[in-house]
């Protein structure tokens, strides 16, 4: 009989085995397609995606399978070669930025962020400065007070002490902004010659950072981003050449990259984690910000819907370029309605299953479970069950036997207890 408690997220899940990836040329317009007949899609509800995406504003879309383009798509006068925005979905090009320039010596992420901007460049006392470091940045942890009324202002008096490094996580703008500045300093480069040393001739990409205001924003083509996309899943290889080397800095940025907000890697966000935190809100909501979309995906989401996510255990990466959907949409709804579309259309497809456990006692009673929705005793793979018992005094007790199967997850909220008096089984 085992018995112990659970007071962090646990989890197991199925690493996406190598797949043979198409990667298009570096240079010109060509790249293969895959028809989506052959993967047994429902073709006749193509257009009924299409018809939500234009809806929706989105000026392009992208879907590869396995690298080849599946569907692409654009609206209006927008084209192939048209560029756009990518808002804050350019975070995670900021990420892959410094771990090449981590890889080449150029800095470390336990640096204090004051060794390249000088103390001074917040309005913190020199000793919380001081603790504020590149890890931090990328992690939104940096401890600055995101409340003052401009998350976007890098200006000293715009950065004001809040809490201690990493002790709180905020979506700030204003420090994440600030590691162009890092890169520049560190690497002794202007950001777009380091970026098309570093990344587009590698890839093939186009695109430039332009700063507007206070931010820097990346624009490209669709396919650029896709391209971009492709890179992420196949773990920052494009074809046989290895971009970067660091495979603990990959695993930090596209896994749980702090122990407060489970959803987010290094400027990069997860899905399928157990729980999220959103921009301006100090709340942990349980469940996937995304739950249409398998639970290996991760993204990049920026303003207006940008977004490139992609899913490794499908093969999957989709790319959404637009203006504002709908007033109430964010990214986070916009790219969970997407993959909802896409589940439609990938008719041999199902959604991923999330149960959660929200009251207290045996694993065994319905009641216990939101809307009395059980799992099945061996959990299949692409599902998950999170343990969020509500109250203060609630716990899970796992009273009979659950196997959770590669490829499936099984989360416990923080701060939340679960005893297991039966067989909690991890394959």
């Amino acid at each position: 009989m085992k018995n112990f408690f659970l007071a962090i997220a646990i989890f197991f899940s199925l690493k996406a085995s190598s797949q043979n990836l198409y990667f298009p040329p570096l240079i010109g317009n060509t790249w293969e397609t895959t028809n989506p007949t052959t993967l047994g899609w429902c073709t006749e509800r193509i257009d009924s995606l299409y018809n939500f995406l234009q809806q929706k504003n989105s000026k392009a879309f992208i879907v590869l399978k396995d690298g080849k383009i599946v569907l692409e798509r654009y609206f209006g006068t927008f084209t192939q070669d048209s560029l756009w925005y990518w808002a804050s979905a350019g975070k995670t090009i900021t990420a892959y930025l410094v771990g090449k320039a981590k890889e080449q010596g150029f800095l470390s992420l336990s640096d204090s962020t004051s060794k390249y901007l000088d103390t001074g460049w917040t309005s913190c006392t020199p000793e919380q400065e001081g603790k504020i470091t590149i890890r931090n940045q990328l992690t939104m942890t940096s401890g600055l007070d995101d409340g003052t009324g401009d998350v976007y202002c890098t200006l000293p008096s715009c950065l004001v002490y809040k809490a201690p490094a990493g002790a709180r996580w905020a979506y700030h703008n204003a420090p994440y902004t600030l590691l162009e500045q890092v890169l520049v300093n560190a690497t002794s480069q202007n950001i777009n010659p380091y970026t098309q040393s570093v990344l587009k001739s590698q890839t093939g990409m186009n695109g430039l950072w332009v700063t507007v205001d206070y931010n820097n924003v990346y624009w490209s083509n669709a396919r650029s981003m896709a391209r971009y996309g492709l890179l992420m899943q196949n773990k920052f290889k494009w074809n046989n050449n290895l971009l970067l080397t660091d495979s603990a800095y990959i695993h930090d940025m596209l896994n749980t990259s702090q122990g407060i907000n489970y959803a987010y890697g290094y400027l990069t966000w997860l899905n399928g984690n157990g729980s999220y935190m959103v921009p301006q809100v100090q709340l942990k909501f349980p469940g996937s910000y995304a739950p249409a979309a398998p639970i290996d995906m991760f993204a990049a989401l920026g303003k207006n819907g940008q977004i490139v996510s992609v899913a490794p255990s499908k093969g999957l990466v989709v790319i959404r370029m637009g203006n504002e959907p709908d007033a109430g949409d964010v990214p986070f709804t916009l790219c969970d309605s997407i993959w909802q579309r896409l589940n439609y259309v990938m008719c041999n497809s199902t959604s991923p299953k999330t149960y959660m456990f929200v009251g207290t006692g045996n694993w065994t009673n319905p009641l216990n479970w939101s809307n009395q929705l059980m799992p099945p005793a061996i959990l299949p793979a692409g599902d998950q069950i999170i343990v969020y018992p509500l109250g203060n005094n609630s716990e899970c007790i796992l009273n009979t036997t659950q196997t959770i199967t590669t490829g499936a997850k099984i989360h416990v909220i923080a701060d939340k207890k679960m005893t297991v008096t039966g067989n909690l089984i991890l394959q």
